[in-house]
């Protein structure tokens, strides 16, 4: 992973942060803080270059990602409501474009 994609992870991790803490205090979910505390954690470490290899480091990133879109993916099935499901949903797709695209 290159500089860019990497600045592009830390913005996600910071948005996935802040809708878990959204979640958490708007409806009292745990789970909500709880599941985006651990991608972001996952994400994190992807970001360190000194704890993963660079190849194994993108496809833990991109593991984590698809997991993410499955479950924002299913929320969104369930709710038909694009706040906040669709908009992880999308972000998350832009970033795996940004992390497989750009070299």
């Amino acid at each position: 992973m290159n500089d860019f994609t990497i600045k592009v992870l830390w913005v996600y991790i910071v948005l996935l942060l802040i809708g878990g803490l959204i979640g958490f205090i708007k409806g009292k979910s745990k789970v909500s803080l709880i599941t985006s505390a651990v991608f972001a954690a996952l994400l994190i470490l992807t970001t360190l270059r000194s704890v993963f290899q660079p190849g194994f480091a993108l496809g833990v990133a991109n593991l984590t990602l698809v997991v993410v879109l499955l479950v924002f993916a299913v929320r969104l099935a369930k709710t038909r409501k694009f706040m906040p499901s669709g908009l992880i949903l999308a972000a998350t797709v832009v970033v795996l474009a940004l992390l497989n695209l750009v070299k």
